[in-house]
Formats: C-alpha cells, sequence, structure tokens
C-alpha cells in the first residue's frame, strides 16, 4: 500500500471559472494597447495607427499562430508569443525597434494585470488550505497567468507555467518537474485538472492517481482515475483513497 503524498493542480477551468476573465483580458490589454498607443502619438504630433481594434485583433491572432508554426518549441509560451507578435505588428506599422519592444512589453503588463483578476471557486481557499495540511501541493497550468500574482498563489510551493518548460501538457515534463521539486513518486501523487487529453491522460500514463473535473459522465475511466463535477467533491475522493492508495 502507498500512501499519497502530494497533490498537483490544474488552474483554469478547475479552481475557477476561466471563459469571462480570458475575454475581459483579450480584449482589454489590446484596446489599452491601441488607445495608449494613440494618445503617446497625439503628443508627439504623429499620424495615427492605421490599426483599428478588429483588424488589429485578427491581425495579432494570425501572427501568433505563425509565431507558434515557425517556432515550434514555443508553442505553449503564450506570453512569449504574445510579445512576439506585438512586436512585430507595431514595427509593421513603422514603430522602431525600440519603441514596438516597449509597447509590446507595456501591453502584456496590462494583460497580466487582468488575467490575475480571476474568481476562484469560494468553496477553493478553504479547501486547499485543509489540503494543505495533509499533502504537499502544486500548480501545473498551460496558461500565461502570472503564478506568484494568482490569488491562491499562496498555497501552492511549487507552481509550474509548462508552456515556459517549452513543455506544455499532456507532455509528462512539467508533471514530472513537479515531482521532482515535491520529491516524490508519481505512484504517490494525484493530479487534478479539467481537461482529458491534457491533464488526466498523462498522469495516468506515469502512474499518478487522476481526478478529472467534469460533467462527461459518457467517458470510461481507466484505473486510478476518478470524476467529480466541482472541486469541492475532491475530499470525497480522497476520502475514499485515504488509507487504501494502491
Amino acid at each position: 500500500m502507498t500512501a499519497l503524498a502530494a497533490i498537483t493542480f490544474d488552474l483554469d477551468d478547475t479552481l475557477w471559472d476561466n471563459q469571462g476573465v480570458m475575454l475581459r483580458t483579450e480584449e482589454g490589454h489590446y484596446g489599452w494597447l491601441l488607445e495608449a498607443l494613440s494618445i503617446w502619438r497625439a503628443t508627439r504630433h504623429e499620424a495615427p495607427l492605421s490599426l483599428d481594434y478588429e483588424a488589429g485583433v485578427e491581425d495579432y491572432l494570425q501572427r501568433r499562430q505563425q509565431f507558434a508554426k515557425d517556432v515550434p518549441e514555443r508553442r505553449g509560451d503564450f506570453t512569449w508569443l504574445r510579445l512576439r507578435a506585438l512586436e512585430a505588428q507595431l514595427e509593421a506599422e513603422g514603430l522602431p525597434r525600440s519603441a514596438a519592444i516597449l509597447w509590446a512589453a507595456a501591453a502584456m503588463n496590462e494583460f497580466h494585470r487582468l488575467r490575475i483578476q480571476v474568481s476562484p471557486h469560494p468553496e477553493a481557499a478553504g479547501l486547499l488550505s485543509a489540503l494543505g495540511e495533509r499533502y504537499q501541493l502544486a500548480a501545473i497550468t498551460n496558461g500565461n497567468i502570472h503564478l506568484k500574482r494568482q490569488p491562491l498563489a499562496a498555497y501552492f510551493p511549487v507552481a509550474i507555467a509548462a508552456g515556459e518548460l517549452l513543455a506544455p501538457k499532456p507532455e509528462h515534463t512539467p508533471f514530472l518537474t513537479a515531482l521532482s521539486r515535491l520529491n516524490v513518486t508519481p505512484e504517490c501523487a494525484m493530479h487534478v485538472g479539467d481537461s482529458w487529453e491534457e491533464d488526466i491522460l498523462p498522469a495516468q500514463q506515469l502512474g499518478m492517481h487522476a481526478v478529472w473535473v467534469s460533467s462527461d459522465q459518457s467517458q470510461a475511466l481507466p484505473p486510478r482515475v476518478h470524476r467529480i463535477a466541482h472541486i469541492k467533491e475532491l475530499p470525497g475522493i480522497l476520502d475514499k483513497l485515504d488509507g487504501s492508495v494502491a
């Protein structure tokens, strides 16, 4: 019998609903950039940029997608992709390279300011606090949220931004990195996440327990995989496993 010693968590759509905050972040940081650039250029008596919001956003997206194709090892590093795409777009609009770099960085600072404005599920903080007394905890995310500034950061002594490792989930590297930093073996750990492909399958392949946060009842579950509809149900799974983890 092997006791459970650590639990790793996905963040987006596991510990909070992410759709609304991402929409606000996507719209907000780019809108901020165009407005700030317009004011800056006006004070310098320079003509406004030719970009409007809709055309600019579409071009921004296409540039990110092209960078992901051209530099595949960076495909999961969304902050890098956004920075490079904004720099390239602004240079194409005629900004000097130095100004494009500065304005792209400022836009990404606004992106991260908005991105951390997530609202964790009401049960999340209390749940993590209680679990932290029994298990080692870690976060593993493909998202480019600023890990040390997100509202549940204090509960995760170990936090892995998979894209920055150049190995986004479902690759095994971010899981193995977290387990190494926690100093636990896969069979002594559990991963909790909402994505079957990015969270559950790689964790199960490594020999971890896995808890799928999903309302999908059609998917058959392999051994060591459990399903809950909401993170608040996790203690029930742990109670069943407590003292009988194989």
